[in-house]
């Protein structure tokens, strides 16, 4: 066994799941970095830890925003009129109105180090929180971002910085409010901004960078295909996030203005492949459920923020039994529980069914092996 102080490279469990399925008296080495290096079945070598219980893989978090942290319970109050997204919107900007540099890194760090504890082990931050309050850039362009980063580091977690892109207020290219000044940037900006990021992220393997817009409402896919093709090396084989379809709302106003479901016209705009997870995508009908799934998009679900807001249920059934991706996330951070993330998963679509262990894809299986795997 280790002596105290010393680097751990080697563990015994007495069960892991494994991609060929559970393994019994396991260990696990690692390399200098704390990475895995083998895991074979083994009762006999000497390791430095002996586990008792069962190991699973970490879950990736899909879709965090940190700064929504100091937000959570604090919007469980019932605002006048009809209490909704929109609504809970504004609460979330006048929070964000009052938070600097320091006080984001001190929130995110403590909000890593819980992720940690409940099983994320890596994190995609998706991050729109650029500017000052009144919108004058710092005078470093990734202020903010280098702040989440640092908080990464410090906490331990693996993190995939993904800098919103934020151009316009709506579909016809409204200009942004006064109270979404802190996240806008035209194109030309936000590839300074990404280049700064690019560096601080570059030579640290905990650290990847992608590219994140918004939402269709803020950014419109001709904006977007420019952008990414104008980073070029920065973002080659980088994922590429995006909220969609999370309101009707935006499915009634991008049918109206475009004449087409969001995600049928991001779809018909971009090129959306394997590298894309699209947040949310709540509202969808059986034609935008079949591009989502030919294309091995990941959906990223978020299933108690979704809840949180009376967004509305996705039909995972239907996407899983087409082959299709998901994966789960914290996104406003009311749960940093991946297990009742995929817990509300499950449930939600057997309230909408009306059925039993609906995401188990064979006629035999166990659910939460099911989940797990779908979501690593």
């Amino acid at each position: 066994m280790r002596t105290s102080g010393s680097r751990l490279n080697s563990v015994r469990c007495a069960t892991a799941l494994t991609a060929s399925g559970w393994k019994n008296n396991c260990v696990i080495e690692f390399d200098a970095s704390g990475r895995i290096q083998s895991l074979r079945e083994d009762s006999q070598s000497d390791v430095d830890l002996i586990l008792k219980g069962t190991v699973i893989a970490g879950i990736p978090n899909l879709h965090s925003h940190a700064h929504q942290k100091v937000i959570t319970g604090l919007t469980e109050h019932r605002i006048a009129g009809q209490d909704d997204f929109w609504g809970w919107r504004e609460v979330m900007y006048r929070a964000n109105a009052r938070l600097d540099p320091e006080q984001l890194q001190t929130i995110a760090r403590y909000l890593y180090i819980d992720m940690l504890l409940k099983g994320y082990t890596s994190v995609a931050e998706f991050h729109y929180l650029h500017h000052q309050p009144d919108g004058t850039p710092y005078s470093d362009l990734s202020e903010m971002s280098a702040q989440l980063l640092q908080a990464a580091s410090e906490a331990g977690i693996a993190i995939t910085l993904l800098p919103v892109l934020y151009c316009r207020g709506g579909f016809k290219d409204e200009p942004v409010q006064d109270s979404q000044h802190r996240f806008f940037n035209d194109p030309e900006r936000y590839l300074a901004l990404l280049e700064s990021c690019h560096s601080l992220c570059a030579n640290n393997p905990d650290r990847s960078l992608g590219f994140a817009a918004h939402s269709l409402r803020a950014v419109s896919p001709s904006a977007m295909s420019s952008t990414i093709k104008a980073a070029g090396p920065m973002l080659e084989g980088a994922p590429i996030h995006i909220h969609v379809a999370e309101q009707m709302r935006e499915v009634n106003d991008c049918l109206e203005i475009n004449g087409a479901r969001p995600v049928a016209w991001l779809y018909d705009q971009c090129d959306v492949n394997d590298r894309w997870c699209l947040v949310h995508a709540t509202h969808v009908d059986p034609q935008e459920q079949t591009l989502l799934a030919q294309s091995q998009a990941i959906v990223g679900l978020c299933p108690t923020t979704e809840a949180n807001l009376g967004d509305g249920i996705f039909p995972a059934a239907e996407l899983m039994n087409s082959n299709g991706f998901l994966g789960v996330g914290s996104d406003s951070q009311v749960c940093t529980s991946p297990a009742e993330e995929l817990r509300l998963l499950e449930y939600s679509q057997r309230f909408s069914l009306q059925r039993r262990t609906v995401l188990v894809p064979d006629e035999a299986g166990s659910n939460g092996r099911a989940l797990v795997t779908a979501a690593i």
